[in-house]
């Protein structure tokens, strides 16, 4: 009861009030109420006035509005009819039954909306500004750019910002799907909705509300419910023309045989228990909530579908076609092999490779320095960059290269090529060669097993797409497992690329990339998948799915809540409609009653609905 709305418990009152009624006349009338119509129909007509009356209402209503057949209307005739043939405890039975299967399908609907809503519950509610020299409590949408906020351990960040004192852990689960706490510290970037777990944080606002990444991710998951999926507006047109097909059908079912055999009353009976048993609830209300839920589903998993459509279509996908830098490996360079000469040392080659790069914002050079960390580095003097060579500088005198091979040409020195793939920053004292550093991406672990589940799930083929030269794809793609590498692509070239591609599918073509400079794929595929889109605006613009972390793995997730999905959704199609032509038949037969009839229609709405409310509740395996 404490979850019920005030409006489902006057209903539920009315239905047990109506209930006891009917029970009580029931009784009465097999024991000492007079078989006469007219002391029998006012008294049945209270408890079918009690649960009932708000159905008359809508129907009268929907048909003044020219809205004829639907449930409503369905209900009014067969239950009036029942009147009118004398049936009154099975008129009263029908609606009761009726409105008991809508208080049931209302309460498993807000049931399931309170779960993605609590799935959804990263709406920050107050904001603690720093203004005039005091800290004010605000609502978020009250903060501009560049204020700086104080968030408690505890609390939901509520903008997006840069951390500029304090160190602590986020729960980013709400918006990754991943429970394990992120490290924070100054400098760092945070993201609205996340939770402060235990230091306090002083955070220069870098988005205003509208622009943070909680409000594009509700506004997404907002909106998803408002694509429609092809089995949802095939069951939307089914039941436009199934309804009134069937009120016809129960017309000439009365009318023919009546003038046939001149058992009017026969007729009329069977007739009614066609109306009731044709009606398409469990359809109706069973397709989109299982699709609801499975968006919900997904949006635990930290997986946000941009509609029910792409939800479907995910179940089906055949060619998975993979951008390469930031999807399948980490995006980051890093030191992979470090090769001194014969007389030099590794410490010595990275001091001098340090020394030189310590100015430098290139990538590569980043990933040097991170490597040498807090190594002590000699004085360089007279740094000078040489446009797509390297650089250049004096260490006591000498002078000290780090480049390419060409920049070491040029000063006539010989190098030793290392075995390693990746980008090689070769080192130089004078004319003596020092030796080399080789950077390179990473390739993400995740993406092994990603690959593995996708071909588990029989996906037919997997295209890696990059910009990088053959000789590195082909080295990612034969770790990680992907079965054809087309390299050397400029970002128009990737369109072309998926086009060609799109005409060799027999199902879906799914486009994974980092949602940044992949926007265009993204829009030209199928289904265009965002890796890592936490505080990606052009991600959560471009793509259709959108995974709030960087795994790949989420990718064959993604597909299987779809198919559990889609499962659900035939089960209970097939399930509802065999159900209802097998009891249409029947009436046809004088082999059933209302009694059963109302089951037939209201117990398999209940039972689909349970069903599809198992997509909220699935777990991976």
């Amino acid at each position: 009861m404490k979850h019920l709305t005030e409006k489902q418990r006057k209903t539920l009152l009315r239905i047990l009030a109506s209930g006891v009624l009917l029970g009580i006349l029931m009784i009465l009338r097999a024991t000492v109420l007079p078989d006469r119509w007219y002391l029998q129909l006012p008294l049945f007509l209270i408890p079918y006035g009690i649960v009932g009356w708000d159905v008359l209402y809508k129907a009268a209503r929907n048909i003044r509005r020219g809205q004829v057949f639907d449930e409503t209307f369905l209900m009014a005739i067969a239950t009036i009819g029942a009147f009118c043939i004398a049936e009154y405890p099975e008129a009263v039975f029908v609606m009761l039954f009726y409105q008991l299967g809508e208080l049931f399908q209302s309460v498993a609907v807000g049931k399931s909306r309170r779960s993605i809503a609590s799935l959804m519950d990263i709406r920050p509610e107050e904001a603690r500004c720093l203004r005039d020299g005091e800290w004010e409590v605000i609502a978020p949408d009250d903060v501009e750019i560049g204020e700086r906020i104080l968030v408690r351990p505890g609390e939901k960040i509520p903008l997006d910002g840069v951390v500029e004192s304090g160190e602590s852990e986020l729960n980013l689960s709400s918006l990754t799907g991943e429970s394990l706490p992120k490290p924070i510290g100054v400098g760092k970037d945070v993201y609205s909705g996340s939770v402060n777990l235990d230091g306090v944080l002083e955070i220069r606002v870098t988005k205003r509300y509208e622009d943070s990444t909680v409000a594009k991710i509700l506004e997404l998951v907002e909106n998803s419910a408002l694509s429609k999926s092809r089995a949802q507006n095939a069951v939307e047109k089914f039941a436009k023309w199934y309804t009134p097909s069937v009120v016809i059908g129960a017309f000439l079912l009365f009318l023919i045989p009546s003038i046939i055999t001149k058992d009017p009353l026969t007729w009329l009976y069977s007739a009614l228990i066609f109306l009731v048993v044709s009606c398409p609830c469990a359809l109706v209300i069973s397709v989109p909530l299982s699709y609801f839920g499975g968006l919900g589903c997904a949006s635990k998993h930290g997986i946000l579908i941009k509609g029910a459509n792409y939800l479907e279509a995910l179940s089906n996908v055949d060619i998975v076609v993979f951008d390469k830098t930031g999807t399948l490996t980490e995006g980051k360079f890093r030191v992979s092999a470090i090769h001194p000469a014969s007389d030099v040392t590794p410490q010595r080659l990275l001091q001098i490779a340090a020394a030189l790069e310590q100015n430098s914002n290139h990538p590569v050079a980043k990933s040097i320095l991170e490597e040498a960390g807090e190594i002590s580095k000699p004085t360089v003097e007279g740094l000078k960059e040489v446009p797509g060579r390297g650089i250049s500088g004096e260490i006591s005198g000498r002078l000290v290269l780090a480049g390419n091979r060409r920049l070491m040409e040029e000063h006539g020195i010989k190098v030793a090529v290392p075995s390693e793939l990746g980008s090689v920053v070769y080192l130089a004292e004078g004319n003596s060669f020092l030796g080399s550093i080789v950077i390179s991406d990473q390739v993400k672990e995740s993406a092994v097993f990603a690959l593995s589940d996708l071909k588990k799930l029989g996906v037919r083929k997997s295209v890696m797409l990059t910009g990088d030269s053959a000789a590195v794809a082909d080295r990612v793609a034969k770790v990680i497992g992907i079965d054809e590498v087309r390299a050397d692509l400029l970002p128009t070239d990737k369109v072309k690329q998926v086009e060609g591609l799109l005409a060799l599918k027999e199902g879906t073509l799914l486009f994974a990339g980092d949602g940044v400079n992949d926007a265009p794929v993204l829009a030209r595929a199928d289904v265009g998948v965002a890796m890592g889109a936490v505080g990606s605006d052009a991600a959560i613009e471009a793509a259709d799915v959108v995974l709030m972390d960087d795994d790949p793995e989420k990718i064959p997730s993604a597909i299987r809540i779809s198919r559990f999905t889609r499962s659900i959704v035939r089960q209970n199609i097939a399930f509802a409609l065999g159900v209802k032509f097998l009891f249409l038949a029947l009436s046809a037969f004088h082999l059933t009653n209302l009694w059963m009839a109302t089951f037939a229609d209201v117990g398999v709405a209940v039972i689909a609905i349970l069903n599809a409310m198992r997509t909220l509740g699935y777990k991976e395996k």
